[in-house]
């Protein structure tokens, strides 16, 4: 059932050793100090753990138990999605073969079918979907119904799937691609964070979310490409130049996730402070970055090389 590999154990454990240290920090901090709200830092600290616990099932156990973890990820990712939608009755049936799609996706994995796993959703399932909406003789908000639950499914089903596609694309490196990927996407969400909340000023899109600003953004791009520099030879087969670009082109994923996922909640949680207060302690929508840097590594790095 284990699969222990003496780079990814050493990576996870030199991870949970620097979480544990922040936490602790964390702690000590909040306890002496009244005056400020961490509340929103608190359930990041909370997110990270899970974080760890799930790709770390990930990593260190059989490919079919992490296939699991990953697929439970995706539909409780999808449904807190839906959570924040504005829905009607009419849209449950819509909702219901949303979450069909899940299991088929896996299974398209689990069978290691890259060319159906790579159209299924954005192909099948797109052209599907409205059907079950039209014959529920729903016409009123058809088009937001359907599109905003399509886009749930591109990002927390299809973007997020790809987790579990680098082990079968790679049984020898992927669990370790999987790692690397999943270590500097999370630097890169830490660094950004802290940077824009404590040191950061321009504010990038304010209306929609102040805790991405350009200071922050700029000085996690350099150090998660700095880490990826110094790890890539430590846990993939990629080569120097790879190597250096890695941490540029995961970057630029999170970046653009974290924009994109942000506007899109802003625009769902218009005038709805209660539903808006609530999300801002949820735990599973923080995947925003790794539905699009999931995708985009897994697809440059099997474009430019053979072991994929």
């Amino acid at each position: 059932m284990f699969i222990f590999e003496k780079e990814a154990v050493i990576t996870l454990l030199v991870i949970a050793f620097g979480l544990s240290v922040f936490s602790v920090i964390f702690y000590i901090v909040k306890r002496n100090t009244t005056s400020k709200d961490f509340s929103d830092l608190s359930v990041r600290v909370k997110t990270w753990w899970g974080m760890l616990v799930v790709f770390s099932i990930a990593t260190l156990f059989h490919p079919l138990v992490s296939l699991f973890a990953l697929m439970f990820l995706c539909f409780f990712s999808l449904k807190e999605y839906f959570s924040i939608l504005r829905t009607r009755k009419v849209d449950r049936q819509l909702f219901l073969w949303a979450y069909l799609s899940i299991p088929i996706q896996f299974y398209w994995i689990y069978i290691g079918w890259y060319g159906m796993f790579i159209v299924f959703i954005p192909v099948y399932v797109f052209l599907f979907l409205p059907l079950p909406r039209i014959l529920g003789k729903g016409t009123v908000g058809f088009l937001r119904s359907v599109s905003s639950t399509q886009w749930g499914l591109m990002l927390m089903v299809f973007g997020l799937s790809h987790l579990a596609f680098y082990q079968v694309a790679t049984p020898e490196y992927g669990a370790n691609l999987v790692l690397y990927l999943v270590v500097l996407t999370q630097l890169h969400d830490v660094i950004q964070y802290l940077i824009s909340l404590y040191i950061g000023k321009k504010k990038v899109i304010p209306s929609s979310n102040p805790n991405i600003t350009w200071e922050g953004f700029l000085i996690s791009t350099f150090v998660t490409t700095g880490v990826s520099y110094n790890l890539f030879a430590y846990l993939t087969p990629l080569n120097e130049l790879f190597g250096l670009l890695s941490g540029l082109i995961i970057s630029v994923a999170c970046f653009g996730g974290s924009l994109a996922v942000s506007v899109l909640k802003r625009d769902l949680l218009v005038g709805d402070d209660e539903k808006a207060s609530v999300l801002k302690k949820s735990y599973l929508t923080r995947v925003d970055s790794l539905a699009y840097s999931a995708p985009i590594f897994f697809h440059v790095i099997r474009y430019y090389f053979d072991f994929m």
